[in-house]
């Protein structure tokens, strides 16, 4: 898979801000075939930062209800990415 098949967008939230200012830790979510070694290879190359880890987890989507019925919300997959402390991504 390529690196733009494989990132789908940043995620960015007070927590993920949090981590990306204080801790190098980075938020993506990602295409849910893509494995930890592919998904390091994608961030180095549109990025290029060193990556030294890759966390993922597998959100199951979350029931939503509203007056007209209920839904699931979407299933995806997140990854964390830990950079080396010189390197920054910037998404603005």
């Amino acid at each position: 898979m390529e690196a733009t098949v494989i990132i789908k967008r940043p995620l960015v939230t007070e927590k993920s801000t949090y981590a990306s200012s204080e801790h190098n830790r980075y938020s993506f979510e990602v295409d849910p075939r893509a494995t930890k070694p592919q998904i390091r290879r994608a961030i180095e190359e549109l990025y290029e930062v060193r990556v030294l880890g890759v966390a993922t987890q597998n959100r199951k989507g979350q029931l939503r209800r509203n007056k007209h019925g209920s839904w699931r919300a979407k299933k995806m997959k997140q990854a964390i990415v830990k950079i080396h402390q010189e390197d920054r991504i910037e998404l603005f």
